[in-house]
């Protein structure tokens, strides 16, 4: 391994609620519960977590080992362990598309981080109070018509998002998750105390938890793989520039053991926090975001306690989502800070402002500019589409077939603690079976 250069994490613990962090977005706080409901609770969960032993934490230990070696961003990183090893110089490209990916996902994802504040402030002054639907559907329907109002919730978040990560890894990054993720974890556990009060807990538990092997199916099992690979924030670069912040102390097996039982843990937390207000409220679970914006506000609005319950929820939701844009900015932060002459606060400064300049043409795609403009799709659904099903999927691919094939064994297997059966596991593993993994989910989500 190479000397340790950069700057790093000031303990595993850090590291650990930076990575959980990054993982735990807003994708967990609705649709992970909602597909462990559908797809047969239990059963769904315990193929889940066989898909993320297989798949999920072999590109993050992969992911990790490549940015602790390289002590560079992702694109420097790959660029220099290629090199050294006497690699082609296209193995870069999984760099480049990482660090892209995770410039285009910020641009819409801060979008969706700016409807969270939005709703903070709305449960704040008791907007949602007895509110029928159709009033609560107007107050979304009128946030996504208005340009000015997304505009300003959106650079909001971002000013937020730019302000943390310019404070550098130790003050900036370190200081928001160890702030926001214990915040988190609470906030989401007095909603499953109060979840526990509605009479519908047992409901929510016999939803999320009791087996049911009759939904088991290919198609199930596909849709495990798949958030096995997309919980984890991998494909995008973070991992990799996380990575380069580690020290060689870091056990990364067992961190990242640490870090896919926090991110499971949260995500079923989640659904024990939503699903009994749900069926105490005869709502419709099939709503996807619109759950988050629409149903669920209706829900607060009419029940004891709605204003502070509504107002717990919407914070939870900006702090989880805050620690996957801060993660989704440093990477490219990382990169123009490493080839450029820019300061920390500038690179900052000028990758945030080139992100919130993509997400305003993201954000007129509800309104203005509602008009398809490649492949049909508008340009937040373009974004979405690019790079959910293809730059994130390769970057994976690309991430686990360079650290199994031309990382060196022998360094990799010393690294890790692999001796014997171990290694044979790790090879087997990081070779064949989570590439395989990750073409099937490629596949898939081309055909979905």
């Amino acid at each position: 391994m190479s000397k340790l250069t950069h700057a790093q994490w000031s303990s595993k613990m850090t590291f650990v609620l930076a990575a959980a962090g990054s993982a735990v977005g807003l994708g967990n706080i609705w649709k992970f519960p909602y597909m462990v409901g559908e797809s047969g609770g239990a059963a769904f969960v315990l193929i889940y977590l066989l898909c993320i032993g297989l798949i999920g934490m072999p590109i993050l230990v992969a992911e990790w080992l490549i940015g602790r070696r390289g002590q560079k961003n992702p694109i420097n990183a790959m660029a220099d362990l290629s090199r050294r090893g006497g690699h082609l110089p296209a193995w870069v490209l999984v760099g480049v598309s990482g660090v892209l990916g995770a410039f285009l996902i910020l641009s819409f994802y801060s979008v969706i981080g700016g409807w969270s504040l939005s709703y903070t402030l709305s449960a704040v002054t008791g907007t949602f109070s007895g509110l029928d639907a159709d009033a609560v559907g107007a107050i979304f329907g009128g946030l996504l018509g208005s340009p000015g109002l997304l505009l300003l919730w959106h650079s909001a978040f971002m000013v937020l998002v730019v302000w943390i990560v310019a404070r550098g890894v130790t003050k900036g990054l370190e200081g928001a998750v160890r702030t926001m993720m214990p915040a988190l974890v609470v906030l989401m556990l007095v909603l499953v105390g109060y979840g526990m009060t509605t009479g519908h807990f047992g409901e929510a538990l016999a939803f999320m938890f009791s087996p049911n092997w009759s939904a088991v199916s290919g198609e199930v099992v596909l849709a495990a793989m798949g958030q096995a690979f997309f919980t984890l924030s991998l494909g995008m670069g973070i991992m990799m520039a996380y990575g380069s912040y580690l020290g060689e102390e870091v056990n990364l097996l067992g961190t990242a053991r640490t870090v896919i039982i926090l991110d499971t843990a949260i995500a079923l937390l989640a659904g024990l926090a939503i699903f009994p207000i749900v069926f105490a409220n005869g709502l419709d679970l099939d709503s996807g975001p619109g759950l988050i914006f629409v149903t669920l506000p209706l829900a607060f609005g009419n029940m004891t306690g709605g204003t502070i319950l509504g107002l717990i929820f919407f914070l939870l939701l900006t702090f989880a989502a805050l620690t996957s844009a801060i993660s989704l900015l440093e990477p490219v932060v990382e990169f123009m800070e490493e080839r450029t002459p820019l300061s920390r606060v500038a690179a900052t400064l000028t990758s945030g402002v080139a992100v919130w300049a993509l997400g305003i043409a993201a954000l007129m795609s509800f309104n203005v500019w509602d008009v398809p403009v490649l492949l049909g799709l508008n340009v937040f659904d373009l974004l979405d589409t690019f790079t959910s099903k293809i730059l994130l999927p390769l970057t994976g691919l690309g991430a686990i077939l360079f650290a199994a094939w031309c990382l060196d064994r022998q360094g990799v297997a010393q690294e890790l603690g692999l001796t014997g059966g171990t290694e044979t596991l790790w090879v087997s593993v990081t070779r064949y079976v989570a590439p395989l993994g990750v073409i099937a989910v490629f596949v898939n989500s081309l055909m979905g």
